[in-house]
């Protein structure tokens, strides 16, 4: 590791998260990274105030990966509430509580899930394990209402610290251009950017 990536390491372990964060573009809105707390708002949209990211969530699946994704990357998220109506026939809510409870079985299901399509194939164990053990799950599935949602950011941001340990970095964020031409993108975010989800590999101007 040369002299200057030591440098960023430490910078990142120091304010918990590597910039520019999140590693993961998505239909979401950007509070303090310094905050202890992320909200899910699943097929709801709307944004509280004092969260460190929030956004919806509609799908089992890619959408979940998105999520753990971009938790995992801030390690001062320590508490994540969902809440917002249950996107119907995905459950994205349930799928995702059953993804922090038991985790995926050996083709990558997500153990307990009653959503339609409940996969997780970007992300290694590692990623889920760290999920798991970072974060705590508040579940409010059908709450709407801002003002206890932002009670309960409130609250738990007073009594949370940091997770002692490094952000974990799933995705390569600076991948060479030239690398990704050499395959085919197969998931594109728009404005010009790909991402190779085999390899977690992110380029724009695809």
């Amino acid at each position: 590791m040369t002299e200057e990536a030591e440098d960023i390491n430490r910078e990142a372990a120091c304010r918990g998260y590597l910039d520019p964060w999140p590693p993961v573009r998505g239909e979401y809105l950007l509070g303090d990274p310094g905050a202890r707390v992320a909200v899910v708002t699943l097929a709801s949209t709307f944004h509280p105030r004092g969260a460190a990211i929030s956004g919806p969530c509609r799908t089992e699946n890619l959408g979940l990966e998105k999520i753990v994704a971009n938790v995992i990357s801030n390690s001062n998220i320590r508490v994540l509430i969902i809440c917002g109506a249950e996107s119907k026939g995905h459950l994205p809510g349930n799928t995702l509580i059953a993804l922090h409870k038991n985790g995926i079985d050996e083709r990558g299901r997500i153990i307990g899930s009653k959503g339609a399509i409940p996969f997780i194939q970007n992300l290694p164990a590692q990623a889920i394990e760290r999920f798991a053990r970072q974060v705590e799950l508040v579940e409010r599935i059908g709450l709407e209402d801002r003002e206890e949602i932002e009670r309960l950011i409130s609250q738990y941001e007073q009594i949370s610290t940091p997770f002692p340990e490094e952000p974990y970095q799933v995705i390569e964020r600076k991948a060479a251009r030239q690398e990704m031409v050499s395959v085919d993108s197969d998931l594109f975010f728009g404005a010009g950017v790909g991402m190779e989800t085999a390899r977690w590999l992110v380029a724009s101007g695809v």
